[in-house]
């Protein structure tokens, strides 16, 4: 099936589910556990520099998120949440084994996955990259 329009419908479902995820975890980090607490946990796992990852991966998630939903910088903002997460599935998951119940790679594989999709394909037309260039 080659329909622009539905393929730029599906990507903006994309953005704005897997951005949502990513205000969602960056918001968490920030304000509800807070950076002391996340430092903590990355430091627990065994992440360099705990408080640096820590602010660095709270600050890519909240504003990269926010960038994905609203589709500005799409490619260059997902290219860069699809390194953290991949990190993230490296220094935290990987030793968890596959599955999520027990806090594998199975959840940040789903959210590179989306994310290279959305490097492939770009923003969509539903998108403020689109509606910037066009002339």
């Amino acid at each position: 099936m080659n329909r622009p329009a539905v393929r730029d419908f599906a990507l903006l479902v994309l953005r704005i589910v897997t951005g949502a995820v990513f205000v969602a975890r960056g918001y968490r980090a920030w304000f509800d556990t807070g950076m002391a607490q996340t430092s903590r946990d990355l430091a627990a796992a065994g992440v360099p520099q705990p408080g640096l990852s820590a602010y660095l991966a709270g600050s890519v998630e909240l504003i990269g998120g926010s960038l994905l939903i609203i589709g500005l910088l799409t490619t260059l903002v997902a290219s860069v949440l699809a390194l953290l997460v991949i990190a993230a599935g490296y220094f935290i998951h990987l030793s968890q084994g596959f599955f999520v119940e027990t806090g594998g790679v199975e959840y940040p594989a789903v959210l590179a996955a989306a994310l290279f999709i959305v490097v492939v394909f770009g923003s969509g037309r539903a998108s403020l990259d689109k509606a910037l260039t066009r002339a």
